[in-house]
């Protein structure tokens, strides 16, 4: 197919300093949850990225000295030239694609723990350090900064020897470089800190150390957090920010605009924010500067980036957690396959990984981070070796993306789905307020269904065993998802509880399936993800007074991975929610739920006019354990997880069908590079 004229813009190619882009699309840096000790899937990831179309790949924070230091997390590091020999294979990768290759070089500062190089933790000022634990951080003296841009120098070098094209000065997401910018952590009364000029006098000099060491080579990049969401105490857009662009517009060969002085602002889920959200901040910078710009905004439409571009608001279409979803995004525009593109739903299950200090995942693509492990491609599928019947029972996450690896694999599918419509769980969760974006779990892989001839769709059907077996398909594929459990088992109570039937006690599903609730309601959350906030924010803004009590110490404790707990936590108490923390359900005896502090064991009573209980959940499988035929479960009807868990079951089950097991132990990082994948310097030459 051609390309849509429309969309010419965006394959325009752009110069970077002595560097030209191929075209618009820039995989800023993000986090992969690989660093250093995994990387020959992290060498994958990037080449992935290169040969689905991203016209500049870089990658994730790089580590210039032991003092930046992020254990248990992982980290890419420039400390020596083992180190230089290994992000060498990265960006050769990126090369084999006609890509630029870019490379963030990071000091952490205070943000640094050094809890794996036992180095002293750095920052502008002695103080406290920015993560939970026992060591303060050292400030530094003149002797220190001196060190601190030697290594900064150092390398800058490293990354061009090792062939990058772009070289990061990182003064964002509140690392060293920032913490001298902003007031809020720089009260230095030296010619590092008080006025403005001092306490950005350290950026500058990065910038002009960096490109007096790599010369006219390498671009300069310098990604700033241009407002830190901290009020007019800290850099604010208007304040200082501004005044950094008119002070240093001109020096680097690009801006990479980041907000806040957290990633969970940079990255905001779509649950509280919108496609291009930061429009104004990027807008502002290139108002500024001659030098070209970039900014994420979590763009999935063509026609939102198209406009991005015309209307001057930047001259890249930056992304992180859509190139994750789509690595083959800038190829499916430029091929007119636009409606083909895997969009971000913005859940942050991307950014859970690294939070959790694992390799990345996606709901929307299974196959990210599999890339080298599984050898799993997100474009290409190994035919079947012998195309089978295949009868899916669920059209859900897990049934959907089963039905399409599969048909995608040559077999002759049927889906059989009990209700009027496909989706499942995502239908449901995507009705409560901020997620509907997460609908696209199931368009995507509707849409795609509906181009393939050997996928046949049935809806309302709901199958009896009997029905199953007499249609004899060569293997069956049990997707009937997962039930909310009414007995009180959760993550923190083990052992189901005696409950008598109470027409005041509800589950996430009664109020799917459209249960009538008026009056108070208290929530009880031993779930611990969206679920409890989303529908406490529901009946809140329906009129309900809602009440939350939960095990845990914070409100839907476990969406501090996916960088919302805060966003939620804040928004729910605006509304009005009241809460209860530390607290285990023991018996609920009528209208009262009983609880035991979980440190003190002192017992409450919560009365009640409507209760929700928000704990585990048990598979849905009386059909799997019914039939008298051979048959698989996947998804949740396995074992009850997230969204991106049922659609990777779906999808590996599809993958691994009918293969020679063998070939399906997935291979483990060494920390080595494979011999085939091992270069020399001068290969980059």
């Amino acid at each position: 197919m051609a390309r849509n004229p429309r969309y010419d813009v965006l394959f325009e190619p752009v110069q970077i300093g002595p560097v030209s882009a191929p075209n618009r699309f820039y995989q800023t840096p993000h986090a992969t949850g690989m660093g250093n000790m995994m990387p020959n899937s992290s060498v994958a990831l990037r080449a992935l990225k290169a040969e689905g179309g991203w016209g500049v790949v870089c990658t994730e924070y790089c580590s210039i000295h032991p003092s930046s230091d992020e254990t248990p997390y992982a980290y890419l590091s420039l400390w020596d030239d083992e180190d230089t020999l290994q992000l060498a294979a990265t960006s050769k990768a990126i090369h084999a694609h006609g890509s630029l290759a870019g490379i963030e070089l990071w000091h952490g500062g205070s943000h640094s723990n050094n809890r794996g190089t036992r180095e002293v933790a750095l920052a502008p000022m002695a103080g406290s350090a920015k993560y939970i634990g026992p060591t303060q951080v050292k400030g530094m003296d003149l002797t220190d900064i001196d060190r601190f841009r030697g290594w900064h120098r150092d390398a800058a070098l490293r990354a061009q020897q090792a062939g990058f094209d772009i070289v990061y000065v990182y003064a964002g997401h509140d690392y060293l470089p920032f913490q001298f910018l902003s007031p809020l952590s720089n009260q230095r009364q030296d010619q590092y800190g008080g006025s403005f000029e001092n306490r950005a006098r350290l950026l500058r000099e990065l910038i002009e150390d960096t490109r007096e060491a790599i010369g006219d080579r390498c671009a300069v990049a310098v990604r700033l957090a241009i407002d830190e969401l901290h009020g007019d105490h800290g850099v604010t857009s208007s304040g200082d920010g501004r005044r950094i662009i008119e002070y240093l517009g001109e020096l680097p060969d690009l801006w990479d605009i980041a907000l806040g002085g957290s990633l969970g602002n940079d990255s905001c889920s779509s649950r509280f924010s919108s496609e291009g959200y930061q429009e104004q901040y990027a807008s502002e910078v290139k108002s500024l500067t001659s030098k070209p710009v970039v900014n994420v905004g979590r763009f999935t439409s063509p026609d939102t980036m198209v406009g991005q571009i015309k209307r001057g608001v930047q001259d890249f279409i930056g992304a992180a957690r859509p190139s994750i979803a789509d690595p083959f995004l800038p190829h499916k525009i430029s091929q007119g396959r636009e409606d083909e593109i895997r969009e971000c739903i913005g859940c942050n299950i991307c950014r859970s990984a690294n939070n959790e200090g694992s390799p990345l995942r996606c709901t929307q693509n299974p196959t990210m981070g599999e890339e080298w492990r599984r050898g799993w491609h997100p474009e290409n599928f190994k035919p079947a070796n012998q195309p089978a019947s295949m009868l899916v029972i669920g059209g859900g996450p897990a049934g959907l993306e089963a039905a399409l690896t599969l048909g995608k694999r040559g077999h002759q599918v049927t889906l059989a789905e009990a209700s009027s419509v496909l989706g499942g769980r995502v239908v449901r969760e995507s009705s409560l307020p901020g997620l509907q974006n997460w609908i696209r779990v199931r368009d995507y892989r509707t849409y795609m269904l509906g181009q393939m001839e050997n996928v046949d769709i049935y809806l309302d059907s709901n199958l009896s065993t009997a029905d199953i077996e007499e249609f004899a398909a060569d293997a069956v594929v049990i997707a009937t998802g997962c039930y909310w459990r009414r007995d009180g088992l959760g993550a923190s109570v083990s052992s189901p509880l005696s409950i008598r039937e109470n027409h005041n006690l509800f589950t996430p599903d009664d109020i799917f399936n459209g249960a009538s609730i008026s009056g108070d309601i208290l929530i009880y959350d031993d779930d611990h993800y969206m679920m409890a906030g989303a529908l406490a924010e529901m009946f809140l803004a329906a009129g309900h007074k809602v009440r939350y009590v939960s095990p845990a110490t914070t409100v839907s404790s476990w969406t501090a991975m996916t960088d919302e707990q805060d966003f939620i936590q804040s928004k729910l108490l605006s509304m009005g929610l009241s809460t209860s923390f530390s607290q285990k359900i023991d018996k609920i005896v009528e209208n009262c739920m009983y609880t035991n502090c979980i440190h003190s064991e002192k017992p409450i009573q919560h009365t009640f006019e409507n209760l929700v209980l928000v704990t585990g959940r048990e598979s849905n499988d009386r059909v799997f354990r019914e039939l008298n035929v051979p048959a698989f479960r996947i998804g949740d009807c396995l074992v009850p997880s997230s969204i991106a868990d049922a659609v990777y079951s779906g999808h590996k089950f599809a993958r691994e069908y009918d293969e020679d097991p063998v070939s399906l132990i997935a291979k483990r990082e060494r920390a080595l590079l494979q011999p085939n994948t091992t270069l020399h310097l001068e290969d980059q030459a």
